[in-house]
């Protein structure tokens, strides 16, 4: 009986909690807040216990509750719509709206957080701890204020302020001074007031952001046109592109932050500041180029690299530039470069260096740029107008094909570095290391590189036989460098094993001669016998008939001997055409050594025991057996050779080529020949008439 009587009985605690009566008590807390008035501690708590135990002792107090605090903001909103409304000028409007609006806002950040349980309630859930339920953005009290600001207020004059910010945008662009804070809130108000939750950018985008490009399109298809025909190209191009990056910084300032905003906008200035002055633009291209007007070229490369396919023009006009100077240039110096290998190269290093610095200083290095470089520079190169050299098309062919001679030259001039010449040892090490980058730099541009490869293994094949390399380290590293620049492999290979057959050439020689000493009393320091494989060398198998001095006639089977002691299976090929050697040559005005090929030491030889006797050519042909052809060469170079001022050898009667020679011809040994220095003629010295080591017979050749 007395717990039924308890249950019944209702303490004043226990006392229904009504909105009715506690919502009085609870709104000018609210009201304080919306209006941004001060807010003490103790009203703050209170306000979340109300708002808490309302919710939860009577279910229809939620829905009464949201429509009151939908009535206070409205109250709110309203009285602030009327001090905004009472402003008619622009400015005053924004400043109004603005202060009203950044006040508002920041209250939608603060006003849903006593009200998490009500938001809780409407949903249909309850929780003890209800701020940790939901998020701030997700707040239905926010959502509540921000559709009623948008409804009440902004609906209703967004457009006014949406003109009154681009106008003051304009104001900017004339250089006039404003509160930039006006146009962000502006834009701030279309993005926060959104209520797609799903694209929370959606009337930003419909609205202002749309209307900024307009308004920036019209103002420079009024301002652009009229400038440049003021103040010509020149000054166009300068305020173009002062203009795009002037409008890129307020783009950042102004409009959303994010990419796609910023390429609308940049898009559009181009549109009306560069395509449509396009072709003006690029007219004036080649003048610019021509006259090497690196500032405004790279100008004028900013701009028209904003259009697509602007560059395109561009490209053609620096290729044929490329093309036509380089062309005219080495035209110019055409007698002088095609017959000195150092000048031609040097003369194409200043081209390739020019027209870099051109690109680098106009085009910023563009790889496009750098492209058409490469793509002029090679025809350049290969050009046959200048510099032509015939070759067959093909082996065994009678027709010949015109190529340029550039990758001869280039192998002249490696040549020259590599072997013991007045170039190599003026130059240091590095120096010479230097230089023979530079021509793998234009190797890189010469179209046919097996040219250049022939040329190169033929120098290299002379060097190694006469032993005149400057650096026998430096020829291996080259070797290295053509194959790390994508040489054909075939030949690189080649040369690497014509350098181990000179090494174990030289290991045989030191064999041999060790041998040789220890069975015959014959001076064998002398020999330095080269024993080649035909497959690296690649020289003709044809054997050279002619009649060796006897001192090397008893060498020939000694050395076929060892050879077959100790390599059985192979064959060996002799090759007198490419074999050279030094003879002492004595008459009445001193003593000489001379280096002469094989040919020539065999003629020479036939007056080894009459020295002062004169010889028919058709005796000499008998006594030498060397086929016409090559006797005629090779007596042509000991009376006529090209360096000396008095020759080894004298004839009559005189002609004009080794062709005039008749059976009749005589020669002799002239007692005069004597090395001339200063204008003196010396008693002693050595004289090098091998001049370029022939490496084919004339039926090879043919």
């Amino acid at each position: 009986m007395e717990k039924t009587m308890i249950s019944h009985i209702i303490t004043p605690k226990e006392k229904p909690l009504l909105f009715e009566e506690r919502w009085p008590i609870m709104q000018p807390t609210v009201s304080k807040l919306v209006r941004q008035d001060c807010v003490s501690r103790a009203e703050w708590q209170d306000l979340f216990g109300e708002v808490h135990r309302v919710c939860l002792w009577d279910e229809r107090s939620p829905d009464k509750m949201y429509k009151a605090l939908q009535e206070e903001i409205m109250t709110f909103i309203r009285e602030a719509q009327i001090r905004v409304l009472q402003h008619q000028d622009e400015q005053a409007l924004l400043n109004a709206y603005i202060s009203e609006w950044t006040r508002f806002w920041t209250q939608c950040s603060y006003l849903p957080m006593p009200f998490v349980q009500l938001e809780a309630c409407l949903l249909g859930k309850t929780t003890s701890n209800p701020q940790r339920k939901q998020p701030v953005q997700e707040s239905m009290v926010k959502k509540l204020m921000l559709d009623s600001w948008n409804k009440s207020i902004f609906s209703s004059i967004k457009q006014k302020l949406q003109d009154a910010a681009m106008h003051l945008v304009y104001k900017e662009r004339c250089n006039e001074q404003f509160d930039s804070n006006l146009v962000i809130g502006v834009r701030e108000s279309y993005v926060n007031l959104c209520s797609n939750a799903c694209d929370q950018l959606q009337i930003y985008r419909d609205h202002f952001e749309k209307a900024y490009i307009d308004f920036t399109r019209s103002f420079y298809l009024q301002q652009a046109g009229s400038y440049l025909a003021e103040n010509g190209m020149q000054e166009y191009m300068k305020y173009a592109d002062a203009k795009l990056k002037e409008e890129e910084q307020r783009a950042s300032k102004y409009l959303e932050p994010g990419p796609e905003s910023q390429i609308k906008l940049q898009n559009c200035c181009v549109d009306v500041l560069v395509t449509a002055f396009k072709e003006t633009l690029l007219s004036e291209c080649p003048s610019l180029i021509s006259t090497n007007e690196t500032e405004r070229l790279r100008l004028l490369f900013s701009l028209v690299d904003r259009v697509p396919g602007g560059t395109e023009p561009l490209l053609t006009y620096l290729e044929d530039h490329i093309f036509q100077s380089g062309l005219s240039d080495m035209m110019e110096n055409a007698s002088t470069i095609n017959q000195d290998s150092e000048k031609y190269v040097e003369q194409l290093l200043s081209l390739f260096r020019r027209f870099s610095k051109l690109v680098k200083d106009a085009f910023n290095g563009d790889p496009r740029f750098l492209t058409a470089r490469d793509k002029a520079f090679k025809k350049v190169v290969n050009d046959t107008s200048v510099f032509s050299l015939d070759l067959p098309s093909r082996q065994g062919a009678a027709t010949r094909v015109p190529e340029s001679r550039c990758p001869e030259l280039l192998a002249n001039y490696c040549d020259m570095l590599l072997r013991k010449t007045q170039l190599s040892k003026r130059l240091t090490p590095d120096e010479v290391d230097a230089r023979l980058k530079d021509v793998l730099l234009v190797l890189k541009y010469v179209q046919n590189r097996d040219v250049f490869m022939r040329y190169h293994k033929t120098h290299l094949t002379r060097r190694l036989i006469l032993e005149t390399s400057a650096d026998s380290d430096k020829e291996e590293m080259m070797v290295e460098w053509l194959r790390e620049v994508g040489m054909p492999a075939d030949f690189v290979h080649k040369l690497a094993r014509m350098f181990q057959d000179i090494k174990v050439s030289s290991d045989l020689n030191r064999e041999f001669k060790e041998e040789f000493k220890r069975s015959r009393e014959v001076a064998t320091d002398v020999i330095n016998i080269k024993i080649l494989n035909w497959g690296a060398w690649g020289r003709s198998g044809d054997r050279v008939p002619v009649s060796l001095p006897l001192e090397l006639e008893e060498i020939v089977p000694e050395v076929e001997d060892f050879y077959k002691r100790h390599h059985s299976g192979r064959k060996l090929q002799w090759h007198h055409h490419m074999s050279n050697g030094t003879i002492h040559f004595s008459n009445e005005t001193g003593e000489y050594d001379l280096d002469v090929t094989t040919f020539q030491m065999a003629v020479l030889f036939a007056w080894n025991e009459r020295p002062k006797d004169k010889i028919s050519f058709e005796s000499l042909r008998l006594a030498t057996e060397i086929p016409d052809v090559e006797l005629r060469r090779t007596i042509w170079s000991l009376v006529a050779f090209p360096k000396l001022k008095r020759q080894v050898l004298s004839y009559y009667p005189e002609c004009q080529s080794p062709k005039d020679f008749a059976n009749s011809t005589v020669f002799w040994v002239n007692q005069e020949f004597a090395l001339i220095r200063g204008g003196k003629a010396q008693k002693f010295g050595k004289v090098n008439l091998i001049g370029k080591l022939q490496l084919v017979t004339e039926k090879n050749q043919r």
